[in-house]
């Protein structure tokens, strides 16, 4: 095996919306992208069945298939797209600097820009029948898939800020929203618990939990364990919408990046750049209030156009460098 190490202008890590759109805009600006797709190219659309919120899909479109577009896309710019995943990086904290990025615990390759698009995962119960499910009623986005329930009974399980904003949301479009709170208190702010328990078609179940979820191919029921009484209640749903929070795939980055208490990258001010210089996060890796693929697909933009002035910045510097020792020599 050599010993000489690949040298990339820009890497890209993750291969979602964000990364894609990073991707498209880092090819066209001539910045010769990697992407290491990770361990679910494509990212959590890849887990969804119809896409109806994205835009230039009139008619909707699968989520396979749309990240299926976003990279022919890519490569035709000139990305290239390659199987694997980072699992340690190496950052240096000049402007500058090389950053290094080990594929698979085994091949290292260099990068004068990195692109974080890693993502966020969305936690379940982890029961078989929720994750049998999934894409045919069970979802973990009521914004993005809330639609296809309109007039129709649901239910959502969760008791904090993000749970109740999606009970609400579900209650403006749905017949009736059951909505299961694990403890015998919501997690919301008083302001999120007041418009849950003001909304007439919530019915607010405590210290419940999923017990089953019922259906072979879709969703139909839901049976319900109040773990005070012990007692079981089913009811028909045709949609349950897990709220219980993501977890970002930021492990790699610990003590390395600048992040809050819950793991999610920060970033300067309306930028992507993180506090290593030459290092970018985009998509949900540093969003945890919108959370949707056109906004990813946003911040992948803002990533690249912010590699590619870096890197301008850094050439020109290097520049100013070069004819400066030439004088000095001369």
């Amino acid at each position: 095996m050599s010993d000489k190490i690949e040298r990339i202008k820009t890497l890209i890590i993750g291969s979602g919306p964000a990364g894609y759109t990073a991707a498209i805009y880092a090819s066209r600006a001539d910045l010769k992208p990697v992407m290491y797709t990770g361990l679910e190219p494509g990212g959590q659309l890849t887990t969804t069945t119809e896409v109806d919120n994205f835009p230039g899909y009139a008619d909707g479109v699968d989520g396979p298939k749309m990240m299926m577009d976003l990279q022919k896309q890519a490569e035709r710019f000139g990305t290239e797209v390659r199987m694997g995943m980072v699992t340690e990086v190496e950052f240096s904290d000049k402007a500058g600097g090389i950053h290094k990025a080990c594929v698979d615990n085994s091949k290292w390759v260099e990068a004068e820009t990195i692109i974080i698009s890693t993502g966020a995962t969305a936690k379940y119960l982890g029961l078989p029948s929720e994750q049998r499910l999934r894409g045919g009623g069970v979802s973990a986005c009521a914004v993005c898939d809330g639609f296809f329930y309109k007039g129709q009974d649901v239910a959502i399980v969760g008791g904090g800020d993000t749970a109740a904003e999606e009970a609400t949301y579900l209650a403006n479009i749905c017949n009736k929203v059951t909505m299961l709170v694990r403890g015998d208190q919501m997690r919301a702010s008083k302001a999120m618990q007041h418009r849950v328990t003001s909304t007439k078609n919530i019915d607010l179940r405590y210290n419940t939990e999923v017990d089953e979820v019922i259906g072979e191919q879709v969703v139909e029921g839901l049976r319900m364990l109040n773990k005070e009484t012990g007692e079981k209640e089913q009811i028909d749903i045709t949609g349950l919408f897990i709220a219980i929070g993501h977890k970002p795939n930021t492990d790699i980055f610990k003590d390395k990046l600048t992040m809050d208490d819950t793991g999610y990258l920060i970033t300067e001010g309306k930028s992507t750049k993180t506090n290593i210089p030459g290092v970018f996060a985009s998509g949900d890796v540093q969003d945890k209030i919108y959370r949707q693929a056109v906004t990813a697909a946003g911040t992948g933009c803002m990533a690249a156009l912010d590699a590619e002035r870096y890197l301008a910045v850094v050439e020109s510097e290097e520049g100013e460098e070069v004819k400066t020792t030439k004088k000095v020599e001369a």
